[in-house]
């Protein structure tokens, strides 16, 4: 990410039958099957939407199919991203991390 200094931003899918079919398996094996599902499934929304080298998805969240990703806070091209990543059709809604001092 080119030494601009990134913004932590949340990113929540849009209802999702196969996750719920996954979630809905409560064994060791169906959470193994729902964190590969899910982390595909978010690096996927990744690399279509953004160029490689400008994110860092930093962890994915089963119980609310979502993630968090690492953007550049470049007061142009950060907000791209986060647009572009609103804009995209599995997406839901993309906040920005705000810290509380």
């Amino acid at each position: 990410m080119d030494g601009a200094k990134p913004e932590l931003h949340f990113v929540f899918m849009n209802y999702d039958p196969e996750y719920e079919r996954l979630r809905s398996n409560k064994t060791k094996r169906g959470a193994h099957e729902l964190d590969l599902y899910l982390s595909r499934k978010h690096d996927e929304v990744l690399a279509k939407n953004l160029r490689p080298g400008t994110y860092r998805k930093t962890l994915s969240l089963v119980i609310v199919d979502g993630f968090a990703v690492e953007i550049t806070d470049d007061q142009v091209f950060g907000l791209v991203q986060a647009n572009v990543l609103r804009s995209a059709e599995e997406v839901r809604i993309v906040e920005k991390n705000q810290e509380l001092a």
